[in-house]
């Protein structure tokens, strides 16, 4: 007797007679069998685990939500007036030639001190009136709209006996003609700019008169190419040739002053610009 041996499935069976070999023909079947089933027995299990599988839901990301733009609201704004000074026009200046009778103030007179410690005062009421308290004050005014080269300048005024009143003509940044009465005096001067406030006089002309009285005068001045012509109450006091000071062309205006014995009042009626 022979002993075989026959492995199904891990497990070892003993055959204790080995019988012909004819007897084992059905071994190869079984093993076929057996194949047969361990692939089924496989294949279920497969089957079965895949069954079991958790489905995977695809998950969509979300298209992006555009925020919408907020409406624009339209607002009514009422513009605020600001506040402006309202601005003053400057009157047209005078004709070439004309009569000041200083009913109102003009931005064409400018006053310039050049001496005393105190300011003048001035006003345009129907005349011009400026009082200067402290001694020894000068003080030009200049009508600044026209430029002359022969003029005749006159104008009737008054003036307290402690002062000084007169015209000028061809003022310029080169200097000016001054003529001025005093009580019972006249004079001729060249002033001229020596710095701001401070001016110095060189005397052409200076006389005594009965025509210069203190009170009202009505005083002429006329610039006639290289010679000045003063009057007094209508008579021609002196004519004097000034070639030598070269002044040729200019402003025409006024002047006063004050003199140690103080306060002084000037004022003038009207002032009058012409050919002559």
């Amino acid at each position: 007797m022979c002993r075989a041996v026959v492995l199904y499935n891990a497990r070892t069976i003993h055959m204790k007679d080995c019988l012909p070999n004819t007897m084992f023909s059905w071994i190869p079947k079984l093993r076929f069998t057996l194949m047969k089933k361990k692939l089924l027995i496989g294949f279920l299990l497969l089957l079965t685990s895949a069954c079991n599988l958790p489905v995977s839901t695809p998950v969509v990301d979300p298209t992006p939500t555009q925020t919408p733009l907020p409406t624009p609201t339209t607002v009514s704004v009422t513009p605020s007036l600001v506040p402006t000074e309202t601005a003053v026009p400057t009157p047209e200046p005078p004709p070439l030639y004309f009569t000041d009778e200083f009913d109102t103030s003009t931005p064409y007179w400018e006053f310039t001190q050049a001496a005393g410690s105190s300011l003048p005062t001035n006003a345009f009421e129907g005349s011009l009136r400026i009082d200067l308290p402290s001694p020894d004050t000068w003080v030009v005014g200049i009508h600044t709209a026209h430029t002359y080269e022969n003029v005749f300048v006159s104008a009737r005024s008054g003036i307290t006996p402690n002062g000084s009143v007169g015209l000028i003509c061809r003022y310029s940044e080169s200097g000016w003609y001054e003529f001025n009465i005093s009580n019972g005096s006249y004079s001729i001067l060249y002033g001229q700019w020596l710095a701001p406030g401070i001016a110095k006089y060189v005397p052409i002309i200076s006389e005594a008169s009965e025509a210069a009285l203190a009170g009202g005068s009505d005083l002429g001045f006329f610039c006639e190419d290289n010679f000045l012509q003063v009057f007094a109450n209508g008579k021609l006091l002196r004519r004097v040739d000034v070639t030598n000071y070269g002044l040729t062309e200019g402003n025409v205006g006024v002047a006063f002053a004050s003199f140690s014995e103080f306060p002084a009042a000037v004022s003038f009626d009207w002032f009058k610009v012409s050919e002559k």
